[in-house]
């Protein structure tokens, strides 16, 4: 039976708030106090599940007391970590995190690449991306970094054209050429497969993926490349926390034979190791 501690979204959305994104913990915080437990925030679906596989197989010959919080949305986890409520999390990417912090005002910082998630599009109602009718409903994430990449994934198979140099922070208003005349409904990244019996089709992130008994190597109309691919899911720490040797330990673990292995064995393609 697995040890993770299931936070709710809601209490902890709710506490992370009431702090405020400015509040730095106190002295005896989870991100300071180094003698305790390293507890870190992570998605249920692969970061929790791979963070259980160090911790009950290889955290203790480590010298690594971990403990892992589990949360089900894309915000709490930063500013638990910001708020020192967490002392790491693992469930974003370089480029949301980048955009996180920009918006945020918030200090997160990388540690180390883990694994790729590969985005795809996926249906209930046809079996290719050809087969999608004219005024076809997409949903697509709706925060800016996973929104641009769903729609660069459409753009890299000839679904829709965009903007020159827009990136990942491509909205649907930098849609240049829409053969198919797809409309776009934004939604939260986690409501995205629940959304396929509505939609036409969805662009739905790995994690998600997973936990909606999606196989993305199998699934997936179209599916994103992992070569050259930026998108890697890392383990990150508040701003002065890097050199934390609970965090250099598990970061080592996190990139090593054993972690790798056990991605490549568990996931069968819908997770690849970043290393």
């Amino acid at each position: 039976m697995r040890n993770t501690a299931k936070i709710t979204t809601a209490v902890l959305a709710a506490g992370a708030l009431t702090l405020g994104l400015s509040a730095c913990g106190s002295d005896k915080d989870s991100a300071s106090d180094t003698s305790g437990p390293l507890v870190v925030a992570a998605s249920p679906t692969p970061h929790a599940e791979i963070l259980d596989y160090v911790k009950d197989n290889l955290a203790k010959k480590a010298g690594l007391d971990l403990e892992v919080k589990e949360f089900t949305d894309y915000v709490t986890p930063n500013t638990a970590t910001e708020d020192g409520s967490v002392g790491a999390n693992y469930f974003q990417t370089q480029p949301y995190l980048d955009d996180f912090n920009k918006k945020n005002g918030t200090h997160i910082v990388s540690v180390v690449d883990v694994h790729l998630e590969p985005l795809g599009l996926y249906s209930h109602k046809v079996k290719k991306a050809d087969d999608l009718k004219s005024g076809a409903t997409v949903a697509v994430p709706n925060d800016t970094v996973n929104e641009g990449r769903a729609l660069q994934l459409l753009a890299a198979n000839g679904i829709i054209t965009l903007k020159d140099g827009v990136g990942t922070a491509a909205t649907p208003a930098d849609i240049t050429k829409n053969p198919k005349n797809l409309e776009f409904k934004e939604l939260e990244a986690a409501q995205t497969p629940r959304s396929l019996d509505d939609v036409d089709a969805a662009v739905v992130n790995g994690n998600y993926a997973i936990e909606a008994d999606l196989k993305p190597a199998e699934d997936a109309l179209v599916l994103e490349s992992a070569k050259g691919n930026p998108n890697s899911n890392l383990l990150a720490v508040k701003q002065g926390h890097e050199d934390d040797p609970r965090v250099k330990k598990l970061a080592k673990l996190l990139n090593s034979p054993e972690v790798k292995k056990f991605i490549e064995d568990t996931y069968d393609g819908a997770v690849l190791p970043s290393f």
